[in-house]
């Protein structure tokens, strides 16, 4: 997680610097992609896994057993909701990406994967993904992440993206270096998130909100709770405040983290929400000032075409 006095610092010079930069690198834009949410089912992607039995170790990942790795892809398509960033990184934007595609195109996200790991490279959505020599070796060395050391699918997904997908915060580090999954080269700010989310999995994104400023809505919770029927909501959140056993006068904070809202509801002064993150569900309860305090994007995720192949 990155200090809050560093984060301040990057931001505030950056958004001296570059103004109205386009935030990030072009994708493959020239890749075919009709304009619908590609969709399908859990079972659909258990098929499909099942019929890979054994693969051959990667030429281009050396360090991914593939024993491993299949075990790997299996366990997220019969569980999507242990996908899990690991500890101490910067992968919770991706994970959070990732709960939408193995929610809505679990067998996408299997060929996809086993694709690149045959070929070294592969295409999802808009994007050719066509990792550093970098990103190849250091797929399955990540140490003391927890569960993510044994999770070496996760570990070339969470570094792919991050190798391909740049915003402003990763401008002074484009190149992968061990540990850098720690680091500014892995974080992923709000427009670069939503980015991914169009460009990959082409859905529909109305957000609100921004890096340093809460979205204008006169009511946070009527704005979530109005749209949590239509649509899956990502909330971009200060994670220290989140996590706050006492909700007593906030300090000056940013945000630091996406979670997948679930549920949202209000009784009296009280809100109950309940969302995924880390791996797993959970329910916090707070007033409406402290959602506002801690929200600062609120991202509309709907699918353009519901039963697309």
């Amino acid at each position: 997680m990155i200090p809050p006095k560093i984060y301040v610092r990057i931001l505030f010079l950056i958004s001296i610097c570059l103004g109205g930069m386009n935030d990030g690198i072009a994708s493959a834009k020239w890749l075919p992609i009709s304009d619908t949410t590609l969709t399908s089912s859990q079972l659909q992607a258990i098929a499909f896994i099942k019929t890979i039995d054994t693969l051959s170790p990667s030429v281009y990942w050396p360090n991914v057993k593939p024993k491993l790795f299949v075990e790997n892809l299996r366990s997220n398509i019969y569980t999507p909701l242990k996908i899990y960033e690991g500890v101490s990184t910067n992968f919770c934007g991706y994970a959070a990406l990732s709960y939408l595609l193995l929610h809505d195109n679990p067998m996408g996200y299997a060929k996809f994967m086993i694709q690149l790991y045959r070929h070294g490279k592969a295409a999802l959505g808009k994007v050719l993904f066509h990792p550093s020599h970098e990103i190849l070796r250091a797929a399955g060395t990540l140490k003391f992440k927890g569960l993510l050391d044994i999770r070496p699918a996760d570990q070339m997904w969470f570094l792919s993206l991050a190798d391909h997908f740049k915003g402003y915060l990763n401008i002074f580090d484009h190149h992968y270096n061990a540990g850098d999954e720690d680091k500014l080269w892995a974080s992923v700010n709000y427009a670069k998130f939503n980015r991914m989310v169009r460009e990959l999995l082409n859905y529909q994104v109305d957000a609100k909100g921004s890096d340093m400023m809460h979205p204008g809505t006169a009511d946070t919770y009527e704005y979530i709770k109005s749209r949590m029927q239509t649509g899956t909501m990502v909330l971009y959140v200060n994670n220290t405040f989140l996590y706050k056993k006492k909700h007593t006068a906030l300090k000056l904070g940013f945000p630091t983290h996406y979670i997948i809202l679930q549920d949202i509801n209000k009784i009296d002064n009280t809100i109950t929400i309940i969302y995924w993150d880390y791996g797993g569900r959970s329910l916090r309860q707070m007033t409406p000032e402290f959602l506002r305090r801690i929200t600062f994007g609120i991202s509309h995720c709907t699918k353009k075409m519901n039963d697309a192949e």
